[in-house]
């Protein structure tokens, strides 16, 4: 068989290796610019209720620092803000991915049995011209197996593509919403718990009066049935002093009840079970909160309030955003190719074993021609919520200047209110003490203590109430300021 022989028969028998190979040839392709991912945005969701641990009967106690820490760790809200922060930072490896190169390696492995005379090709009636040639038709089979390996390292790019650009860019801006938006849940969380211990100091307060005030009505009651014993005193005095023992007790049970209440609600907070035995252990804060200025206090909110941040960084993300669709309408320049080498055992063939190199490369040049409905389209959708985000943001702005003029003004008169019920204190107490010491000495019945005695427990609930409204309106001023996170301490004098 001469050499000529042999060249050809080996190009018949590589026949089916070339067909093996364009059905295993790579197809894919670079995705176009309509199926870009869009860029992502923080959800504002917040949720109520924290991870439930196991009880135990130890009694815990609780700082108000150690209770906001809690709070930080296991407040549901936060747990979600930051598994938002976590959701965007992989949104954005995937619009990065959309500008970067795409570099993948493959491998196939192919057996093929493959009939000729099936797809067209007849050794009969070739037999003239392979016998022209000194092949016989005998020579070439019908159906042919064939074994290939192929191995290739296959690159995608887009050389241009504003759009994909612009999207990564509105992608990593939206990273600084989702971290502003987790700043802010933290401020509230504080703000909460802040608020929620402070109501259980005031709680604890008023059941220490009303416990005191308690013994102070078993007393008189004790007295006055001393002397109806002994004929000085009235039947009426003993009737009077029981029903106003009955009436302490009742306000000493609900008292009681609200200060339980409010535990099972801080322990919600922080992330305790609802029957875990807490005590607090700061005392009542009271302390001067020397004010800034309207205009210097405006100033740092400007600067400090997370949600005022956040939404300018919204802003910047929509600016993106749009400039994205306007790049729409440029075309995209993009590659892609691979190289390789292929090989196989074809039998009887001259060429079995051997492996070549293979590679393509193409470029590709997308030019949208008939989207310019879509491109319309889009931009008003994002010119109207460019337009809502700024309305927000002016109504943000004079929502932050209402909001300091009512701290302010509750915290001024908070303080006033927390001076004239201390002195109102003062003066019902001595006005007490007075009534009683008349009562004993025969001058007066007990009329007149029984109402003193009101006049002292509703003087005390006063100044508790005072003292809980001036400490809530102080951590309200700094929340509203944006300094609560850090400063709480200062703005409740506790440094």
């Amino acid at each position: 068989m001469t050499r000529l022989t042999r060249a050809i028969r080996s190009v018949f028998a590589a026949l089916p290796l070339a067909a093996s190979l364009v059905l295993a040839q790579d197809t894919t392709t670079i995705p176009p610019i309509s199926n870009l991912p869009d860029a992502p945005s923080a959800s504002q969701t917040k949720f109520d209720g924290v991870p439930i641990g196991v009880a135990t009967s130890e009694v815990r106690r609780l700082t108000l620092d150690e209770a906001i820490q809690l709070g930080m760790e296991h407040n549901v809200q936060l747990i979600v803000a930051r598994q938002q922060q976590r959701s965007l930072h992989g949104q954005v490896g995937t619009a990065l991915q959309a500008i970067t190169p795409n570099m993948s390696i493959q491998g196939t492995a192919n057996r093929a049995e493959i009939n000729l005379a099936a797809q067209g090709f007849s050794p009969s009636k070739a037999g003239k011209l392979l016998t022209a040639f000194g092949i016989p038709a005998s020579a070439i089979p019908s159906i042919v197996k064939v074994d290939t390996v192929t191995a290739q390292v296959n690159l995608q790019q887009y050389l241009f593509n504003m759009p994909a650009i612009e999207v990564y860019r509105a992608a990593k801006s939206q990273q600084q919403v989702a971290d502003l938006n987790t700043a802010t849940v933290r401020g509230d969380v504080v703000l909460q718990v802040g608020t929620t211990y402070l109501g259980i100091l005031a709680d604890a307060a008023n059941v220490t009066n009303n416990q005191a005030l308690l013994k102070q009505e078993e007393e008189v009651l004790r007295q006055s049935q001393a002397q109806h014993d002994a004929g000085v005193g009235t039947n009426l005095d003993v009737l009077r002093a029981r029903s106003q023992y009955q009436q302490q007790q009742q306000a000493l049970i609900s008292a009681e009840n609200a200060l339980a209440k409010d535990k099972i609600s801080l322990n919600r907070l922080i992330g305790l079970p609802a029957n875990q035995p807490i005590e607090l252990t700061d005392i009542v804060p009271y302390s001067e909160l020397a004010q800034m200025a309207l205009p210097d206090a405006k100033n740092l909110a400007y600067q400090r309030r997370k949600d005022f941040l956040r939404l300018q960084a919204q802003i910047r993300v929509y600016e993106r955003q749009r400039r994205a669709i306007a790049y729409e309408r440029l075309p995209a320049l993009s590659f892609e190719g691979n190289y390789g080498v292929t090989g196989g055992y074809i039998p009887n063939a001259a060429a079995s074993g051997l492996y070549h190199g293979t590679f393509s490369a193409m470029a590709k040049l997308d030019v949208p021609i008939f989207a310019e409905s879509r491109f319309r389209g889009d931009r008003q959708v994002a010119d109207a919520q460019l337009e809502s985000l700024r309305n927000q943001i002016a109504d943000l702005r004079v929502g932050i200047d209402q909001q300091l003029r009512s701290a302010m003004l509750d915290v001024t008169s908070t303080s006033e209110r927390v001076k004239v019920a201390g002195s109102n204190v003062e003066l019902a107490g001595q006005a007490l003490r007075d009534t009683i010491d008349r009562y004993q000495a025969g001058v007066d019945d007990n009329l007149p203590v029984v109402q003193a005695e009101a006049q002292l427990a509703a003087a005390q609930s006063q100044y508790v109430s005072a003292n809980f409204q001036y400490n809530q309106a102080k951590l309200q001023l700094a929340r509203n300021t944006g300094v609560v996170e850090t400063q709480y301490k200062t703005y409740l004098g506790r440094n």
